[in-house]
């Protein structure tokens, strides 16, 4: 059992907090029996595991797959455990799982474009919305927050593993790309002249929605197919970027479904 907070593999897993170290050990952490499960289901490979022995008698047979899919395992002491989480009181288990590639996901019907998202609580909502909505995928320009940022997958909620997503080095080609392949592209703007279940939505649509602050950059706006808002009262000025994808993925998610019946 590791008991030291100073052992070398405590101290190469806390790196893995920090963006640049994530990069450098093409790894990032799974935090909590939620994640780790969810990885195991999507048949990810797991790199380090580390655990308490009272994890370990908690879920014998989520252990059993661990036992035959991570490459290292460590029965740590909790205080240790402590010491690699970015969590105040972690549930018992810390994995490390490799990097992906950032191959841009197929879209298909539905997917998202997002600019320049900086909260982690914001993206990993946005991902576990897409997700139970059914989109085909998520594409993220290359100044927002790391995809496997420890805060994105918590805020998914173990649907990490199930929207296939990437960062784009170049958004704007990228959609410029997806226009040429026959996608409309629907902007969500605060000044746009219509509301955003004016779009028709039957066909293949990606939706594009900016920063939490500055919203979309005035050049990915001018790739627009379509430029929506959603409606607020008086003296509200907007509505969380999480908020608003949810609310155009599942306006899309019910013209579709009309459609197909």
């Amino acid at each position: 059992m590791l008991t030291s907070s100073q052992n070398p593999l405590v101290k190469q897993m806390r790196k893995l907090h920090r963006a640049k170290d994530r990069r450098e050990q093409q790894l990032f952490l799974l935090e909590g029996t939620h994640l780790v499960e969810a990885a195991c289901l999507a048949d990810r490979p797991l790199v380090t595991v580390c655990l308490t022995s009272d994890w370990q008698l908690r879920y014998p047979e989520l252990w059993q797959q661990i036992e035959q899919r991570a490459q290292r395992l460590e029965v740590v002491s909790p205080e240790v455990l402590r010491a690699i989480a970015t969590t105040v009181e972690p549930d018992g288990i810390i994995a490390t799982v490799e990097r992906s590639s950032t191959i841009a996901p197929a879209f298909h019907q539905l997917g998202l474009l997002l600019e320049t998202i900086q909260d982690p609580g914001n993206l990993g909502t946005i991902i576990r919305t897409a997700a139970a909505a059914g989109a085909d995928g998520l594409l993220l320009s290359a100044d927002s927050v790391d995809l496997d940022h420890p805060k994105v997958l918590r805020a998914s909620a173990g649907q990490w593993f199930r929207l296939p997503m990437a960062t784009s080095p170049d958004l704007p080609a990228a959609i410029a790309t997806y226009r040429q392949q026959g996608f409309q592209i629907v902007a969500t703007l605060p000044n746009a002249d219509r509301n955003y279940w004016d779009v028709d939505f039957s066909q293949p649509t990606l939706l594009l929605l900016g920063n939490e602050g500055a919203g979309l950059s005035p050049n990915l706006t001018a790739l627009a197919d379509y430029t929506v808002q959603i409606p607020l009262v008086l003296g509200v000025e907007s509505l969380n970027v999480a908020i608003a994808a949810a609310l155009l993925l599942y306006e899309a998610k019910r013209q579709q479904a009309l459609v197909n019946r």
